[in-house]
């Protein structure tokens, strides 16, 4: 196995921040990301979507520069495309018209390398990935498996010193994905691949406590590095083990945090001291049928073995798990998320008793509370749905605040609290809701 040595740093990350629009509108994707990566290392940047992992791979391979801070590469600064990194991507970007053999020479050819020397090494490569015999096949005849092994052959071609690898398996099913993660990760310990450190980018749990031996775990709104946890497991690790088990649970308890006090875990809404509190966006039936199976499991159950069970990735099983406490339906404590009394009323309630629980928990949601106070001081009770995200987009990014109207006019109609007219589009409050004329 390859071990990393602290006397060979490839890449040095220094205060790096990545800013994106205007002084008015601006969005911190990633703040003040400190690390460093070494040769021997296979390193797993592991968070949410939308917390800048893929922002930081474009930085270190030169793609985009930062707007703060500095990044070394052996040393030096980086100052435009890193010529000693490349990234696989979960996209097969691989040219249809051409051949595997053709796509994997491809960068070959870019480095000048003489016809018959290329055909030698792309044959090779495309040997060492398994897919002999497939030479002459074009990308639609391939399974997306096989055309991410293409993928993995064209990278090593360019005998990178750095591998950055975004998602590269999210697109593939699940079988599949195992015997990726699983190829690759023999030619990397078998010392069959030129690269020295792997990066590899994930909002898998599980693929990233499988693979790296270091996990950095990073949270959004913005982007940042909360932890670190070396993985010490030795290969081949056995995904049945105890160890590794615990390492999960370990993993699961710092990404999905404590539930903290209501002041804090509701957060503040548009127009009052700090960040607006976004709306996780998850549907009503998600939130009612994570606390019916808390039911089930005695109101208390370990978060890894829930997403097992439910067979739900980080990205969507914590958004549930968000929204039930934000709504004071459940309470995460140490990796596990527990049923407390209001939770479990809701999860036996009638659905009428539901709708009434609801609104009374969703009035106290910020965006919700700052929607109805809008309507409220409006002539008639009805606002246009442009006006109301306009002001969100000095919290949120346009398609954010798209998302996070569409949200609060799915909890605002479950609950009736405001409806939608789609023809006019605008929000109105419903009759009970309505201010009282004088």
């Amino acid at each position: 196995m390859k071990m990393p040595s602290q006397n060979h740093v490839l890449v040095e990350l220094r205060h790096i921040s990545q800013i994106y629009g205007r002084e008015e509108h601006r969005i911190v994707a990633v703040k003040d990301i400190n690390f460093t990566l070494c040769e021997g290392e296979f390193v797993a940047l592991l968070g949410p979507t939308g917390c800048g992992k893929t922002t930081i791979l474009r930085v270190i391979t030169g793609l985009n520069a930062p707007a703060q801070g500095e990044i070394l590469y052996r040393g030096q600064p980086l100052r435009g495309i890193n010529p000693h990194a490349t990234i696989v991507a979960q996209a097969f970007a691989l040219f249809p018209w051409l051949t595997v053999l053709e796509n994997v020479m491809v960068p070959l050819m870019a480095r000048s390398v003489p016809l018959k020397v290329r055909h030698k090494q792309a044959t090779e490569l495309i040997d060492k990935v398994g897919l002999d015999g497939f030479e002459n096949a074009y990308p639609r005849e391939l399974s997306g498996g096989m055309r991410q092994k293409v993928s993995f052959a064209r990278a090593m071609a360019m005998e990178p010193e750095l591998l950055c690898l975004d998602e590269p398996f999210s697109a593939l099913d699940v079988l599949s994905a195992d015997a990726l993660r699983g190829e690759l990760l023999e030619l990397w310990i078998e010392g069959d691949m030129p690269t020295k450190a792997i990066l590899m980018v994930t909002h898998n749990i599980e693929e990233a406590a499988f693979m790296a031996d270091r996990i950095l775990i990073m949270d959004k709104s913005p982007g940042r590095i909360v932890a670190e946890v070396p993985v010490t497991l030795e290969h081949p690790r056995s995904r049945k083990s105890a160890d590794f088990e615990a390492l999960i649970d370990k993993v699961y308890a710092i990404v999905a945090g404590e539930t903290q006090p209501e002041p804090i875990e509701l957060g503040t809404a548009p127009g009052e001291p700090g960040k607006t509190r976004a709306l996780p966006h998850v549907s009503i039936n998600a939130i009612a049928g994570l606390l019916e199976n808390l039911t089930e499991h005695d109101g208390r159950y370990d978060l890894y073995r829930l997403a097992e069970e439910l067979r739900l990735e980080i990205d969507d099983l914590l958004p549930i798990v968000e929204a039930a406490e934000m709504l004071g339906f459940a309470i995460v404590s140490s990796g596990d998320v527990m049923l407390p009394p209001l939770g479990e009323t809701f999860a036996e309630a009638s659905i009428l008793a539901r709708k009434e629980i609801f609104a009374t928990r969703a009035r106290r949601v910020p965006l919700v509370r700052w929607i109805l106070s809008s309507l409220r001081s409006s002539p008639e009770g009805r606002m246009s749905h442009e006006m109301l995200e306009t002001v969100l987009q000095w919290d949120f990014s346009r398609e954010e605040a798209t998302r996070q109207m569409d949200t609060a006019i799915n909890w605002g109609r479950y609950s009736e609290l405001f409806a939608f007219d789609d023809d006019t589009e605008t929000i109105y409050l419903e009759p009970a809701e309505s201010p009282v004329p004088a």
